[in-house]
């Protein structure tokens, strides 16, 4: 007789506050599933493990740290995603669900995402259900107090790492620009944004939700300090030339009664 396989659950944790975990998370979370997050280092701490800890679940007695090392080498990283996809896929077949804790959101520069491909290349028909979650930028816009866009405004969201010559382009095109990862080109982005006098116009903001959360509005007295990987920036250019929208691409003003 064939075990059913159980199901892969992506399980967004929002980005450190723990109020943010949503109802069907939670609902998840409290069943039987095995636990499984990563790490970066063998026997390191997990920041996904930590909000479902500090949330007040209880980790099960089954529970599996799987191992994604901070390196940007395609064949180290290859041979660890398929030895996490090789573990996860075992437990599904044994017919557990496999709960995948993810901070912020699963589907948005997650470990998710590459778990969930390299788990369907071992085994297409394993059944994956994304839970949705609160993104780092939008809870950092809301501990912010600030619109992330309003009306006809665009956005960008993009990793710092693309560079300075890439930010400059892009602060041209888009009403607000939220830069992810900023931690190693901080320096060359404050030049840049005093430069571009936008200094005024931006808020850092540091593991977000979180205890040790760090929300800086005055950007300039970040040169030269040391700042979290998971930290953001979000830019508005009040000042960008915009283009003019499309004709019937707004709702036309009802005359009729004037």
């Amino acid at each position: 007789m064939n075990t059913k396989l159980g199901t892969l659950y992506g399980i967004s944790l929002g980005p450190g506050d723990p109020g943010l975990i949503t109802r069907r998370a939670w609902e998840l979370l409290s069943g039987a599933g095995h636990w499984t997050y990563p790490v970066r280092k063998k026997n390191s701490d997990s920041y996904a493990l930590d909000i479902a800890l500090r949330a007040g679940l209880e980790r099960p007695q089954t529970h599996t740290a799987l191992h994604f090392p901070m390196t940007h080498d395609a064949d180290i990283l290859a041979r660890y995603w398929l030895e996490a996809a090789e573990t996860v896929l075992a437990l599904l077949q044994r017919g557990d669900d496999v709960l995948f804790l993810v901070e912020g959101d699963a589907s948005t520069y997650s470990t998710f995402g590459h778990l969930q491909r390299s788990v369907r290349a071992l085994q297409p028909d394993v059944s994956v259900e994304v839970v949705p979650g609160v993104s780092s930028f939008h809870a950092a816009a809301a501990r912010a107090g600030e619109a992330l866009a309003d009306v006809d405004d665009t956005i960008a969201i993009v990793p710092a790492g693309y560079g300075i010559a890439q930010i400059e382009r892009m602060l041209n095109d888009f009403d607000t620009l939220v830069l992810l990862k900023v931690k190693p080109l901080l320096d060359d982005i404050i030049n840049l944004l005093r430069r571009r006098d936008l200094l005024a116009h931006g808020w850092f903001v540091e593991k977000a939700g979180a205890p040790e959360e760090r929300m800086v509005h005055d950007i300039a007295s970040l040169q030269g300090q040391k700042v979290n990987y998971l930290s953001l920036l979000i830019i508005k250019n009040p000042g960008r030339q915009r283009s003019e929208m499309q004709p019937g691409c707004r709702k036309k003003k009802d005359t009729s009664d004037e």
